[in-house]
């Protein structure tokens, strides 16, 4: 009897697995905090035999070596991946035995990446699993963009092809188990609906890959690409050479004066908690992103790479979730940290910083007044093309640290899709000591509120936003 455990990894938007028999498991795209992937291996009470990689990841630091060096496992690398480590290179149509009458068989999908491999479970004969890592996702397939610009169409045929081949092998009952596409930026468009499971059936019925002719598919995949976040430039090379194994332990404890010396010297300060509470009371010149929220993706994608980063949360628990996840993206160790009450972040007699929140609503009072203020839409490019308030300026918010100069001196009220993007992008412009308004409210209210939009959209693309 099989069993298929799938691990989420939300602040990422991806999912690994451990799969197996009574005795042996294998494990697939394994985050880089192996722990949690050890702990699902002791309650089945199986060894872990196999750790098995679909391709040299480019949006996080895979755990894969060191989990196979603490259990010593087989790591199972696609053959096409150049990495100087040890492992046992897999090429199409390989197979192991990971446990009596389970076999993992491996397909050649490539696509997200040149080298990027599916594998098979199979008990009995009968495919039972199907684990197409950054390949077939539910509804779409990975990008193919992240490797070199000048192999993206050719990728991106690939990619068809691949599904095809899926389809093709697989029965319509074959589950099937990615680990993008559940906010991850690695997908090539988001999932509508709230889909969370799939089969080789329900994909084929819906999935653009396999419902339109490769060229439509072509054109309206490199048509639909976003921006890449900052932070993919460094996980892959991270990934071919090696990580080294994660550091959890606690930072150290940072008080008032290390906290304004760190500032001082232009290194980041990470407030972790709610936006709400932020806009309330901050450290004058930290930033606010939630460790509720995307966390990892967006801090990863704005800090200048390499930055030391001091982390502030009400409790030592939200700091020890948010180093976990930093570290899932390279960003091992924060320099120091501090939690409770944030009037002991700043050094005695300095005063907490604010600013307001607000809704679309407020924003259309003040408009009908004929305040003069500033309108500045943080969202993406594509979300952007569905509609915008009429008048906004637009400067996503992982171009803003940069452009900040761009926006016009005034009150400015800033706004994304739900609320998140907004708050961090607020303390990005309440740090430069701009006058901000963190408009939090979900961008469907503003037209209930009565603000002229504009729209551009001339297709029937789903441009909605699905990580705020």
């Amino acid at each position: 009897m099989f069993f298929v455990d799938t691990l989420e990894i939300e602040g990422l938007g991806n999912r690994s697995y451990l799969a197996g028999g009574p005795r042996a498991a294998v494990a697939i795209d394994p985050p880089r905090d192996i722990d949690q992937v050890m702990a699902a291996a002791a309650r089945r009470g199986v060894r872990i035999a196999f750790v098995a990689e679909t391709h040299v990841h480019n949006d996080y630091v895979t755990g894969g070596l060191e989990l196979a060096r603490v259990t010593g496992a087989r790591y199972l690398v696609p053959a096409g991946a150049h990495v100087p480590f040890a492992r046992t290179p897999v090429a199409d149509g390989d197979t192991v035995t990971v446990d009596e009458g389970l076999v993992l068989r491996a397909i050649a999908t490539p696509g997200h990446t040149p080298h990027h491999t599916s594998y098979v479970l199979a008990e009995d004969g009968r495919g039972v699993a199907a684990f197409t890592g950054g390949s077939l996702l539910i509804g779409t397939v990975g990008r193919p963009d992240l490797v070199e610009p000048r192999l993206t169409e050719q990728l991106a045929r690939a990619q068809h092809a691949s599904a095809h081949r899926l389809a093709d092998e697989l029965d319509d009952e074959t589950p099937v188990l990615p680990t993008h596409g559940f906010g991850s930026f690695c997908s090539s468009a988001q999932t509508e609906g709230d889909a969370t499971t799939t089969t080789i059936g329900k994909e084929r019925a819906a999935n653009d890959a396999l419902t339109r002719d490769v060229e439509t598919f072509v054109a309206q995949m490199l048509a639909g690409l976003d921006d890449v976040p900052a932070y993919y430039a460094y996980m892959g090379p991270a990934n071919a050479a090696g990580p080294a194994p994660v550091d959890l332990t606690p930072p150290r404890r940072a008080d008032g004066e290390e906290i304004a010396s760190r500032l001082a010297a232009g290194e980041w300060v990470v407030d972790l908690r709610s936006r709400t509470a932020f806009a309330a009371g901050h450290v004058a010149g930290s930033f606010n992103f939630e460790g509720e929220g995307k966390l990892a993706a967006y801090l990863a994608w704005l800090i200048p790479w390499g930055k030391p980063v001091t982390l502030l949360a009400e409790s030592p628990e939200q700091i020890a979730a948010a180093q976990r996840e930093l570290a899932r993206v390279g960003i091992d160790r924060p320099a120091a940290a501090a939690t409770g009450d944030p009037a002991f972040w700043v050094r005695p007699g300095e005063q907490l910083a604010s600013f307001p929140r607000a809704r679309f609503a407020d924003l259309a009072d003040v408009r009908e007044r004929g305040d003069d203020v500033v309108v500045l839409d943080v969202r993406r490019d594509s979300e952007r093309a569905g509609g915008f308030v009429t008048g906004s300026v637009h400067i996503p918010v992982h171009e803003l640290r940069g452009r900040i100069g761009e926006v016009r001196q005034g009150s400015v009220w800033v706004h994304c899709a739900g609320g998140m993007r907004a708050a961090i992008a607020a303390s990005l412009l309440d740090a430069a000591g701009r006058d901000v308004v963190a408009i939090d409210d979900a961008f469907g209210a503003a037209a209930e509120a009565g603000l002229p939009l504009t729209h551009t959209l001339t297709d029937h693309t789903d441009h909605t936003d699905h990580t705020d």
